[in-house]
């Protein structure tokens, strides 16, 4: 129920904030969003992925989909990357710990307030490559499973 406002005004667990329409009942709005996601090329299905995670869903989804489209890296590889998100509140850019020295100085310098946190996300993909479907779970936490057949 993290998904909803307990208490309207005041930051859940990911720190956001939800209002009236986000309290807990019939009609009302989560704060996080499920994304699920399928990647169609030329027709045909090439990725599908998701994850759980609060607030960092959607840029873990994200992350995925521009580690294997933009960065050209196997499933396996794009999972393992490390993340990082921003959201409103709290303002902080939280990252994964593997981003190079330089890139956090940089981050720094451009008055991004970097802050280490633990994994974000759990994503489970499978992708199609000219051999065949591969599926990888992601080792941000043990018990998930993906397959491709």
């Amino acid at each position: 129920m993290d998904d909803f406002a307990a208490k309207p005004g005041t930051p859940n667990a990911f720190g956001l904030i939800g209002g009236d329409a986000n309290a807990v009942g019939p009609g009302k709005r989560p704060l996080s969003s499920m994304t699920p996601t399928l990647v169609f090329k030329d027709g045909h299905l090439a990725l599908v992925t998701g994850s759980p995670d609060g607030s960092r869903i959607i840029t873990t989804v994200l992350q995925i989909l521009l580690n294997v489209i933009d960065h050209g890296l196997n499933i396996a590889e794009a999972t393992i990357a490390p993340r990082m998100h921003h959201q409103w509140l709290p303002d902080e850019l939280q990252i994964e710990e593997g981003f190079s020295p330089d890139t956090l100085r940089l981050l720094s310098d451009w008055g991004h307030k970097v802050v280490v946190k633990n994994a974000m996300g759990d994503t489970q993909s499978i992708a199609r490559a000219p051999e065949g479907w591969y599926g990888f779970s992601d080792t941000r936490r043990v018990g998930g499973s993906a397959a491709g057949y």
